[in-house]
């Protein structure tokens, strides 16, 4: 059973949200909270498996309730759901740490989807918004910081191998196995990688595994 955490200021959003989700046999909504700080509060005393996040809130916005949450709760997986495509709120939002941005005109069948995935480890975002995303990458870096070419191309083979599995949205543990390498092991690859390119997160990683810079640079994916 995942337990979910559901953000968003609109109580009418928040209880239609939670009359859905509850009708799948493997979500729980154990809680929900109308800003950012109250979520911080929830999550801490809930320990919710994934938060769904609204992005624009009162008192502290989804964006930075975001980072609060993967920094201090690491176990907490955050998927924003909103009305905003705006790259901005894109890019913030995945810097902050955030698995995912939906947007809330999906069906609700591929909502219940994304949570259970992300819950997996996969990166869920809605359709076009990788496209902002690695706009932003190429020409204004908002998604991280730039990541060093000279580095990149100095990845080991087998590292090389890591980041293209990345790129396709595998787990660790999905990864070991179609390497033939303990779990362990791709942690420490992806720990290696994450620092070699100056990235922040697993989702930062997706996104420029993605991107035609890394595919210039000829990485054997």
């Amino acid at each position: 059973m995942i337990r979910l955490l559901l953000v968003d200021d609109q109580e009418l959003v928040c209880q239609g949200l939670k009359a859905m989700l509850n009708l799948e046999s493997d979500l729980e909504v154990v809680g929900v909270a109308n800003n950012g700080q109250t979520a911080i509060e929830q999550v801490a005393a809930l320990q919710p498996d994934v938060v769904l996040m609204d992005v624009r809130m009162p008192i502290m916005d989804g964006r930075e309730a975001t980072r609060m949450i993967t920094k201090h709760f690491p176990a907490t997986k955050v998927l924003v759901l909103s009305t905003f495509d705006d790259d901005q709120y894109i890019s913030d939002s995945i810097r902050a740490g955030a698995k995912g941005y939906l947007l809330k005109d999906m069906p609700s069948e591929e909502l219940a989807q994304a949570i259970l995935f992300v819950h997996r480890g996969y990166t869920q975002l809605a359709p076009g918004l990788m496209e902002k995303l690695l706009k932003s990458v190429l020409e204004n870096d908002t998604v991280g910081a730039e990541p060093n070419p000279q580095k990149l191309v100095q990845l080991t083979p087998r590292e090389q191998e890591v980041l293209g599995w990345i790129g396709k949205g595998n787990t660790n543990r999905e990864i070991g196995e179609q390497l033939y390498i303990t779990e362990g092991t791709v942690k420490a690859h992806v720990t290696h990688i994450l620092n070699s390119l100056n990235l922040r997160n697993r989702s930062q990683l997706a996104i420029y595994a993605n991107s035609p810079r890394s595919k210039r640079l000829q990485l054997k994916f």
